[in-house]
């Protein structure tokens, strides 16, 4: 399904807080079971080599193997996904993860920071570079409904290939159409309506909008 919301700063920032104490949790069991069974000391040189194992290839396995869910975004309800809400694939993972030194460049955090604040979906670069977006679980009785109501509209495909913000915009606008009413919604699809080529169909503006919705949310026409 399409419908995401983009998750903000602080969960994605206690989503890696967790991650972060998970991988030194399995450090410090590795080390545990190294002077069990090994009598040479668990020098400093292990550790490096551990940590950079984990740095580079903890994110990328638990996305893959996990549907975009590393134990931090499990735990705090996030996943990665493609900016067209289809499921990480193995490039796009590893991209994001790539360039995860440059957003935490000597482990000040102030680029991821600034990309996530100043960019739609809140996006650090490795996401930008991946083709990726973290975005909250899609659950609960508000998804449910939502999917429920746009089944009472036929997909409609869209003319031409939309980007992130528009597909948000529009399914943005489903969320909120119940609220609205006939009319208000109307006056409100009727300003971005026209623009998707409209003028020809015999739906109102609103329902056209409603109609690329449930196309977008995964119905097939």
């Amino acid at each position: 399904m399409f419908l995401m919301a983009p998750a903000g700063l602080p969960v994605r920032t206690l989503a890696f807080a967790i991650d972060v104490v998970f991988q030194w949790v399995i450090i410090f069991v590795i080390h545990l079971i190294w002077d069990y069974f090994f009598e040479w000391q668990f020098g400093i040189w292990i550790f490096l080599i551990l940590s950079f194992c984990l740095d580079w290839f903890y994110h990328v396995i638990c996305e893959l193997a996990f549907s975009g869910r590393s134990l931090g975004k499990r735990m705090t309800g996030i996943r990665v996904v493609k900016s067209d809400g289809s499921p990480v694939d193995p490039a796009a993972s590893f991209m994001r993860n790539l360039l995860r030194f440059a957003d935490t460049f000597c482990y000040l955090f102030h680029i991821a920071l600034l990309s996530m604040t100043i960019s739609g979906g809140f996006r650090r670069i490795g996401d930008w570079a991946g083709n990726t977006v973290v975005v909250y679980t899609q659950s609960g009785s508000f998804h449910k409904n939502t999917i429920n109501f746009l089944s009472n509209y036929t997909p409609i495909v869209p003319p031409f290939a939309l980007s992130y913000n528009e597909k948000q915009a529009i399914l943005n606008f489903a969320r909120r159409y119940p609220l609205l009413g006939e009319s208000r919604a109307n006056e409100i699809a009727g300003i971005y309506a026209p623009y998707l080529h409209n003028q020809t169909s015999q739906l109102t503006d609103a329902a056209y909008l409603l109609g690329i919705a449930r196309y977008l949310s995964g119905a097939v026409k």
